[in-house]
């Protein structure tokens, strides 16, 4: 899977926060609510920004990620303050995964980078075990830019055949990942929710503007002319206004 670096996550974070569905948030806390004692499996956990958009569930957390330095910087910022075990693992191998007694498997950011096979083991494993799934911020392929550029949809078009490659999990389902999940969900049982999440970028969130245009750029220049590329590139970064980047949040509960 792509590596993330801290400052990445951090500098997201904050796009992150304001954008998760709050109704979601609270039918969450509800959900929970009803076990004294619940287990939270966090997937791609970085460096705990699940656990922090809930800090106001009381539950023991288990993080899981590839990557150990940024498992690190989640021991180092709540090790004292949560119920934390850290699992440094692949998450493909689903069947390795540490289910038992979980309540709900929650992940961020992830399921768009994610294989229709990977999804479909994890669905499975869920479904046999009856734990639910809180999958939040799945890009859906829409990005509006204002004001507008004459390549912003030739860019958008060549953005999202991009998020279909392999990130690390298999072919990337990519903008279609939320419509897959609550499909399957559906299918096994789950009642599932979905809600609308979208990044509202302006001025304000200049120095995430700033990664993410470049970041962009970078994605598409395989499919794109160089030079109006270029000059879209220099447009974006010289006329930073507002962004909305499009995501959906998805809550499954399993069958009472």
């Amino acid at each position: 899977m792509s590596e993330f670096s801290v400052e990445w996550l951090d500098l997201r974070e904050p796009a992150d926060k304001a954008a998760r569905n709050k109704d979601l948030l609270q039918q969450i806390q509800s959900w929970l609510s009803r076990n004294p004692t619940p287990i939270l499996l966090d997937l791609g956990a970085g460096t705990g920004s699940t656990l922090r958009a809930l800090a106001d569930v009381q539950a023991a957390w288990r993080l899981v990620d590839l990557d150990g330095r940024l498992l690190e910087e989640a021991v180092s910022r709540h090790g004292n303050t949560h119920k934390l075990a850290i699992y440094q693992q692949d998450l493909t191998r689903v069947e390795q995964l540490p289910l038992t007694d979980v309540s709900l498997v929650t992940a961020s950011a992830l399921f768009d980078l994610a294989s229709a096979a990977f999804c479909g083991a994890l669905i499975a494993q869920l479904a046999e075990r009856r734990i639910g799934l809180y999958a939040a911020l799945n890009y859906d392929g829409i990005t509006q830019w204002s004001p507008a550029h004459p390549l912003d949809d030739d860019v958008l078009a060549a953005f999202n055949r991009d998020q279909l490659r392999d990130k690390g999990m298999g072919p990337a389902l990519g903008p279609g990942a939320t419509d897959y999940l609550a499909q399957r969900l559906r299918q096994a049982g789950f009642t599932v929710y979905i809600a609308s999440s979208p990044w509202e970028l302006s001025a304000q969130q200049q120095s995430l503007l700033e990664n993410l245009i470049p970041g962009i750029a970078a994605a598409v220049n395989t499919q794109l002319s160089s030079e109006p590329l270029q000059d879209w590139l220099e447009f974006r970064l010289s006329n930073i206004d507002t962004c909305v980047v499009g995501h959906q949040d998805l809550l499954a509960l399993p069958p009472s």
